[in-house]
């Protein structure tokens, strides 16, 4: 029997995903090379990509891998331990550079990857972004982490071409460039009458809008609803913030145990639930002193959305103290359609207009894959997206009294799903186990996430004994997700692309990993406890650093 390790791994980008499949697949035995554009590891944590001002919704010792430890980041007891842009940065770079050192490519941009007729595997064509040549590369696997914010999203009528043709005077970027040409934007504010306008009501439109502002630069905020707020006056301790509290009160297709049945499927537990939300909210616009007429106020709900900023303690510097404080404008709700006449305005959608010295667009990003492969290797691979299957009306399983009165949702026909088992394995690819993607499920835990999808990518593509049906119940198991979805965030698959939201496991991550562990058939729910105490372990990568051992004993037995 041939090992399933001969042949080279092609991982498609180095950020946060890339980084620890190669270094679990490395660790099991393979050949792996990662391909990445950019100068530096990390993907969206890229030296290139990060800015001052820039935070993520983690806090220590949740984005990280069990293989390395992550210093405290500065001032972490008056944040609650939240992490920078540059945290994060350092920490992918040192990842890097301790485990992957030999097995990375920087500066090449992946054009096409397409299946290898003459021989099994993946023929991957790149430029070589100094000498603009085109190479040709074969792999024998490829594991798909390019991420969903890797192609920016701009609305036709305000990108680039449409400015110049408008004769717009001013620099328009989107946020992902930021911290490239953050010199080129504050210049361009200079002095009294200098604005800018920072269009999108997330998180990095609100990371950018307090840079600018803590420069000293008048900046104005368009948008028609912003982000869901989890704040608080002192930071909640770990047996809350870094336990299974949170996912235990987020409804899941699971509902493993039986205190997670009382509070989704009674009608008592249903009230405790959506109370426990609402108090959060609540307590949230209180913590950050958000007036009860605020455009602030606009925001995601809490429990039904992924649309979430986990916003600590705040700070005299952050954002919602500069907006309280009139240092940013907040211009809502109101939509930027078009340009001015003048080359120093945008217009709104209710006609009014804004002066612009510099217009950054926090508007998003767009699938990774369709840049990657053509129609026909989507469709090969089984990577393409599928309409709905009406499985809502088959099956009762989710009459979950906790998930009743939801917002009011578009119709569920337009919300498109992919085709990826466990949000990792084409379905259509299944039995081949040579094509994983880490990285397309949206979670609030990535670290702990990326890092359990890694071993079962492993698994998968070693061949282990695993919990893997065939490719008709896959589907199956798959659409029934799609249909959870669909049913537990309405929406959110109208706006969040494919490339990191093939699955949602959102505040419930620890659930969707408790599942995939017992794919591979290693221990689940490893933070322990007794029958009281387990809600409240604090959950630690470290608990996964023996994952290699257990599985590498557990194919030894077989």
């Amino acid at each position: 029997m041939t090992d399933p390790r001969v042949g080279l791994v092609g991982i498609i980008g180095a950020g946060a995903a890339g980084l620890i499949t190669g270094h679990v697949l490395l660790k099991d035995g393979f050949k792996v090379e990662l391909l990445t554009r950019d100068k530096s590891p990390g993907g969206v944590w890229a030296a290139k990509r990060v800015y001052p001002g820039l935070s993520i919704n983690n806090v220590h010792g949740e984005f990280r891998f069990s293989a390395l430890p992550m210093p405290p980041p500065a001032h972490a007891r008056e944040t609650g331990g939240r992490l920078s842009g540059f945290d994060m940065q350092l920490y992918m770079e040192k990842f890097a550079d301790t485990f992957l050192n030999d097995s990375i490519r920087y500066g090449v941009e992946v054009e096409d990857i397409s299946l290898d007729t003459e021989n099994q595997g993946y023929v991957v064509t790149v430029t070589d972004l100094r000498t603009g040549e085109l190479e040709t590369l074969r792999y024998r696997r490829i594991v798909l982490c390019s991420g969903g914010c890797s192609n920016p999203h701009v609305p036709s009528k305000l990108s680039v071409t449409t400015a110049n043709k408008a004769g717009f005077l001013g620099h328009v970027i989107h946020s992902q460039q930021f911290g490239e040409r953050i010199d080129e934007i504050l210049a361009a504010c200079e002095g009294a009458t200098g604005c800018a306008v920072v269009v999108g009501g997330g998180k990095s439109a609100q990371d950018i809008a307090a840079y600018l502002a803590n420069q000293g630069k008048k900046v104005g905020m368009v948008f028609e609803s912003t982000d869901a707020i989890l704040a608080y006056p002192i930071p909640l301790p770990d047996f809350i913030r870094r336990s299974r509290v949170l996912g235990i009160m987020s409804p899941s297709p699971y509902l493993r145990s039986r205190l997670e049945r009382f509070l989704h499927q009674t009608w008592l537990g249903s009230k405790i639930v959506r109370g426990f939300w609402a108090t959060l909210t609540a307590f949230s616009f209180r913590a950050l002193g958000i007036p009860s007429n605020s455009p602030l106020r606009r925001a995601q709900d809490l429990f039904w959305s992924i649309r979430t900023n986990d916003e600590g303690v705040g700070g005299r510097e952050r954002f919602h103290a500069l907006v309280n404080n009139g240092k940013i404008d907040l211009i809502a709700p109101a939509r930027a359609v078009s340009f001015g006449s003048d080359g120093r305005s945008i217009i709104l959608n209710d006609g009014r207009v804004l002066p612009a010295d510099a217009v950054i667009m926090a508007t998003g990003y767009q699938s990774s894959w369709t840049k990657l492969f053509n129609d026909r290797t989507m469709d090969d691979i089984g990577l393409a997206r599928h309409p709905p299957g009406g499985i809502e009306t088959q099956i009762d399983v989710w009459k979950c009294a906790s998930l009743t009165t939801p917002p009011a949702s578009h119709d569920a026909g337009e919300q498109w799903a992919s085709s990826l088992f466990r949000g990792i394995a084409p379905v259509k690819n299944l039995v081949k186990r040579d094509f994983a993607v880490n990285g397309a499920i949206f979670t609030a835990n990535n670290g702990y996430v990326f890092e359990s999808c890694a071993h079962w990518i492993s698994s998968y593509f070693l061949g282990d004994q695993m919990r893997l049906p065939c490719p008709e119940n896959a589907m199956a198991i798959t659409d029934k997700n799609a249909a959870w979805m669909r049913k537990r965030h309405p929406d959110m698959l109208l706006w969040a692309n494919e490339s990191y939201a093939a699955s949602i496991s959102f505040w419930n991550w620890p659930q969707a990993m408790d599942e995939l562990l017992d794919d591979i058939g290693v221990a689940s729910v490893r933070s322990g406890g007794n029958w009281l105490t387990w809600p409240f372990k604090v959950i630690d990568p470290t608990e996964l650093s023996t994952l290699s051992e257990e599985r590498h004993a557990k194919r030894c037995k077989m």
